[in-house]
């Protein structure tokens, strides 16, 4: 091949990758501009995983049946600022069992602070971590998803029991909820046939 139709090949590589609908290579998806203002979704130029983009809630709640919110996700503006980095849910029954959201692995187990707190490694950056929960496993168990991790403690909420859900991707706290409900907001869409 001659040097510029090689040129202009390689050129038109990426062009013609993300016309049929593939990234580069090297590089990963930008979420569309359509996306902006959804939580969790980024501008256009970056990047984002799969639960910020508002992806299809795969993992189950923590308390069965489904439990009330007590407490939204309320992150600080700043990591050192006071906030709530998690969600509370509420139930009503003394050792009720703390389900495993996902699967995955128990990487911590213990007390922080005054109260009893289980982690969850999920894979992929991503940890579950409930308290005040009581667990007789150990680090490095594994857990399937729905498997009982222990018994919800009172003592969270004073006004009611409830149980602190976090979840970290990385080390940044994300919203729970995003994992176990359609967070995107509904788009009306005009009647068939026009208005």
């Amino acid at each position: 091949m001659k040097p510029p139709v090689l040129l202009a090949a390689l050129l038109l590589l990426p062009a013609s990758l993300a016309s049929a609908g593939q990234p580069p290579p090297g590089r990963s998806v930008p979420a569309v501009a359509s996306d902006a203002g959804i939580p969790g979704v980024h501008q256009q130029g970056s990047t984002t995983t799969a639960a910020e983009a508002g992806a299809r809630p795969s993992w189950r709640w923590p308390l069965a049946p489904r439990p009330p919110v007590l407490r939204s996700f309320d992150p600080p503006p700043k990591p050192w600022l006071s906030g709530h980095r998690g969600v509370d849910l509420g139930f009503t029954a003394g050792g009720t069992g703390v389900l495993s959201p996902a699967p995955g692995t128990v990487s911590f187990v213990g007390v922080v602070v005054d109260r009893p707190v289980i982690t969850i490694d999920h894979g992929d950056g991503l940890r579950s971590s409930f308290e005040p929960v009581e667990s007789t496993l150990a680090v490095g168990a594994a857990v399937g998803a729905g498997e009982v991790i222990g018994t919800a403690l009172p003592g969270h909420c004073p006004a009611s029991q409830c149980l602190h859900w976090g979840v970290r991707d990385g080390e940044e706290y994300v919203n729970p909820l995003q994992f176990v409900l359609d967070l995107r907001p509904s788009i009306l869409l005009p009647p068939a046939g026009g208005p």
